[in-house]
């Protein structure tokens, strides 16, 4: 396995996405800035120094409000990892969404990422999703320029296969450090694909089989978004739930009895307990759910190999084929 620099930076992340108020252009308020000290506050009380953000996330209001606590925090930025994302455009150039990976846009989105922020670096600059008309070698022109410059630590990518990422590593000087894709208990294509080969019912799932084979031989560690499936099963369950996952909601209540801990935590250290070393990210802006996720390395270590496949098996809703 190839040693990473993402390694140190622990197994729980929190995820920005829900900081800066709503979705709109509008400016972001006072409120916004106190709520995000709150669950910045939240997740440092429960270990995690890496707070991840992307150039897009609420149309830059998460990235403005966590400079703001940044700035007025003495001491913060020397006590965290920052990591951000660039790839995306939002209502530009008349199209609703589309990918931009040229040297330009990562350059631009940066230096505007680093503004808001109120930083001169990141510790993980995270390629937001596969561009179709990405040249490999324009990317690492432009990491290559933004590494010299000090303004990137180091590269990452996000909701890529492994094919993407060998293919992307061939033309870069720096290694890629980590993955982050949608993996949880509720979104389980990346598990289900593995016990699938060679089954017919592997057509029903869309994962990139070996992407987390790719990802543990080469160190690239998986940064699990969506890690807590939503609130599905915590914070904002189904109006009308299906038998599973109704079934699944009282074995988790009943795992997190047993472990003296929450259902929070039993969901992420479900994923923790899977050998590919999956880094959960806590997305919940609300500082009680992040607090209860104190628990997720404990309930991994507690969670024996029969409880593991039950919960699995459980949520699915049918025996493993």
């Amino acid at each position: 396995m190839t040693e990473q620099t993402a390694a140190p930076y622990g197994r729980l992340l929190y995820g920005c996405m829900g900081l800066g108020g709503d979705w709109s252009t509008e400016p972001h308020e006072i409120s916004d800035v106190e709520a995000a000290a709150e669950a910045i506050d939240a997740a440092l009380d429960i270990g995690v120094t890496l707070f991840d953000h992307a150039d897009i996330y609420r149309h830059g209001k998460a990235e403005a409000v966590f400079g703001e606590v940044l700035a007025g925090t003495s001491g913060l930025r020397e006590r965290i990892q920052l990591q951000t994302k660039c790839g995306i455009r939002l209502n530009e150039r008349g199209l609703e969404t589309h990918y931009d990976l040229s040297a330009d846009a990562i350059i631009e989105r940066v230096n505007g990422s680093l503004e808001r922020l109120r930083t001169d670096y990141v510790d993980i600059l995270l390629l937001h999703r596969p561009d179709p008309l990405m040249d490999p070698a324009e990317v690492a022109a432009a990491v290559g320029k933004l590494m010299a410059e000090g303004k990137v630590r180091a590269l990452g990518v996000s909701n890529m296969s492994a094919a993407q990422i060998e293919f992307l590593q061939d033309s870069l000087e720096t290694p890629v450090v980590a993955n982050q894709l949608e993996l949880s208990l509720l979104k389980r294509d990346w598990l289900e694909s593995t016990v699938l080969v060679n089954h017919p019912d592997a057509r029903g799932y869309s994962f990139p089989h070996g992407t987390l084979e790719y990802c543990a031989r080469q160190g690239i560690t998986l940064q699990a978004y969506g890690a807590l499936a939503r609130g599905h099963y915590t914070g904002n369950p189904p109006e009308r739930p299906t038998q599973s996952e109704s079934a699944t909601a009282v074995l988790l209540a009943e795992m997190a009895r047993g472990y003296g801990t929450t259902v929070e935590a039993v969901l992420l250290g479900w994923l923790m307990k899977h050998p590919a070393g999956i880094a959960p990210v806590i997305g919940t802006a609300n500082p009680d759910r992040i607090r209860a996720c104190a628990g997720a390395a404990r309930a991994a270590e507690t969670m024996t190999r029969a409880e593991w496949y039950r919960l699995w098996v459980t949520a699915r809703g049918s025996n493993i084929p």
